[in-house]
C-alpha cells in the first residue's frame, strides 16, 4: 500500500482523456509501449501523481484506436502470426500522426 497518498501514481490503471473529454481507463503496463505516456507517468509531473493523462491535441476517436492498439499489443507481444488491426482509412492520416506523438513509430 501507498504510504504517501498517492496511489494513483502507482496504480494498476490510469486514464486517457482527449481533446473532447473522451476517458479511456486503461492498464498501465499496456500504456508503457509509449515513451512519450512513460516520461509523463514519471517524477513530479502531475500525470505521474494521479494517473491521468490529458491529450488536448487528439480527438477522441483518434485516442480510442489508440487506445485500442495498446491492448491489442499488450494482449499479443508475445504472440506469433497475429491478426492485423482493423484501421478505417479514414483514420489512417491521423493515427499516424498520434503515432509519432506517442513514440509508436519507433518500437519496431
Amino acid at each position: 500500500m501507498d504510504t504517501n497518498g498517492d496511489s494513483a501514481a502507482s496504480g494498476k490503471y490510469i486514464t486517457l482523456v482527449s481533446r473532447d473529454g473522451w476517458e479511456f481507463v486503461v492498464l498501465r503496463e499496456a500504456t508503457m509501449i509509449s515513451p512519450t505516456i512513460k516520461g509523463m507517468l514519471r517524477g513530479q509531473f502531475a500525470e505521474a501523481k494521479t494517473g491521468r493523462c490529458t491529450f488536448p491535441e487528439i480527438s477522441g476517436v483518434i485516442l480510442e484506436k489508440v487506445v485500442e492498439y495498446f491492448q491489442f499489443w499488450y494482449k499479443n507481444q508475445d504472440k506469433e502470426d497475429v491478426s492485423d488491426m482493423d484501421i478505417p482509412v479514414e483514420l489512417c492520416l491521423e493515427l499516424l500522426v498520434a503515432a509519432d506523438y506517442f513514440g509508436l513509430d519507433k518500437q519496431y
